[in-house]
């Protein structure tokens, strides 16, 4: 039997759907996902693998004009995932008209000539099939366009599975012969400390509005099972940059911060199948957002 892989990059703006398809393709979660734009900070592989292929899928923080040394720093992520990719999923939402965030996208693809282009048209539960139908049509015309042609282009709902299958299918389609990269039950090269801050961030911003959930950031001070108990300990500090936005996730007596920890404690528990102790407290580091030795501590960017 021939055996495929591939390396697969999925880009997009903010808030179109990436990490929940990144999600549904691998079949269990691997991204966070909110309402909140730029949720996603770094570049998260998700792997799908088969007894004749494997799929190394990387998603991506969404493309934005940055206001912030953060903002420019995801951005910068998006650049180098799509370096030396095999294909790319450009998710376009079928309930958003085509606008110059797209095209620059797609242009940065149209640059890449190698590159094997699948077009997501994402969201179509939320929509009519006309609308559906006038979307197709409108990403053709942009890559058209573009001077360049998608290899395919897939209308999806990642929330509600529609399609999906047919996506790993079509990208198993156009991968090259090769071996596998990673063990067969391996779904995310991501360490497990990581995993578990962004489940921490996750339930911090899920009811965040504004400019908040941008100030989020999570450090993992300790993990650590006791001693001939099933139970781990994990303490994480929750980072923000004013006294005003702590208050509000602490919450009047703690009530915010006791919630969080609920939430987030049932994920990481879901995560290594055993129960936890979570500590959590919250720390300011005013503009850590500008800040690049910040963003160093924070495990944002590299140096």
């Amino acid at each position: 039997m021939t055996h495929k892989s591939a390396f697969i990059t999925i880009v997009g703006r903010p808030n179109v759907g990436k990490s929940t398809l990144i999600n549904a393709l691998v079949g269990e979660k691997v991204a966070i996902t909110s309402h909140h734009p730029n949720t996603t900070r770094s570049a998260i592989r998700g792997i799908i693998t088969r007894p004749d292929f494997q799929l190394v899928i990387t998603d991506t923080p969404g493309v934005h004009k940055p206001k912030t040394l953060l903002g420019g720093a995801l951005n910068d992520q998006v650049n180098e995932a799509l370096d030396e990719v095999d294909m790319a999923i450009l998710c376009i939402p079928a309930n958003e008209p085509i606008g110059k965030g797209d095209e620059f996208i797609a242009q940065q693809l149209a640059d890449v000539a190698s590159m094997k282009k699948f077009c997501a048209v994402t969201k179509i539960d939320t929509v009519s099939k006309s609308q559906v139908a006038e979307q197709l049509v409108a990403v053709t015309a942009l890559a058209q366009r573009l001077g360049f042609q998608w290899s395919e282009i897939i209308p999806i709902s990642a929330k509600k599975g529609i399609q999906t299958d047919l996506l790993v299918d079509l990208l198993a389609r156009y991968a090259h012969e090769g071996p596998a990269f990673f063990p067969g039950d391996m779904r995310t090269d991501q360490e497990q400390s990581s995993v578990i801050a962004e489940l921490i961030r996750e339930a911090a911003i899920s009811h965040l509005f504004e400019e908040l959930p941008h100030s989020v950031a999570v450090v993992i001070n300790e993990i650590e099972k006791r001693d001939g108990k099933s139970l781990w300990d994990i303490h994480a500090t929750i980072v923000v940059e004013r006294d005003s936005q702590k208050a509000i996730l602490i919450g009047k007596g703690g009530s915010a911060l006791k919630l969080i920890g609920t939430q987030a404690r049932g994920e990481i528990e879901k995560l290594i199948g055993s129960k936890i102790f979570l500590g959590l407290q919250v720390s300011v580091m005013p503009h850590w957002q500008s800040d690049p030795k910040a963003l160093e501590r924070l495990g944002i960017i590299q140096r």
